[in-house]
């Protein structure tokens, strides 16, 4: 199962729930996104051939996100540019989450375990704008 979270048609983020399933390879992004986040199902034998990749030089302005979630269970808080808070969704152990747009914030609603990635270099303190989180009594 996929989900989107929009605002006013702006794509915050997608969610690639742990029983997604899908013959063959699918990729969930435009191809502009400065992260590529995609799907692959292959029978047993099937061969990606050996491949490098060319130096090619992109400019990346805007950090998109992905998460996976290893363990555990998270509520998600989506905020739009402004700061303002839009919905919260829960991701669980072995969903994908691909945060393309927005503001976010996490909460982990058990002991969890996250592996992220995005792009590089990171830019320390020059990277986010932190601010204010909605009330911990949403679910």
């Amino acid at each position: 199962m996929i989900e989107s979270i929009t605002i006013n048609g702006l794509l915050l983020a997608l969610i690639i729930r742990s029983n997604f399933h899908k013959e063959g390879i699918t990729f969930f992004t435009p191809e502009d996104y400065s992260q590529q986040l995609g799907y692959m199902n292959r029978p047993k034998g099937y061969i990606i051939p050996p491949h490098v990749h060319k130096l090619v030089e992109r400019k990346v302005t805007l950090t998109q996100e992905v998460l996976y979630v290893k363990a555990g269970k998270v509520r998600v808080d989506f905020y739009n540019d402004d700061q303002v808070y839009a919905e919260s969704r829960t991701v669980e152990t072995g969903d994908v989450i691909l945060l393309a747009a927005g503001g976010h914030g996490f909460e982990m609603l058990e002991s969890s375990e996250l592996i992220e990635i995005k792009q590089g270099p990171y830019c320390g303190d020059e990277d986010k704008v932190h601010f204010d989180p909605i009330l911990k009594n949403i679910k």
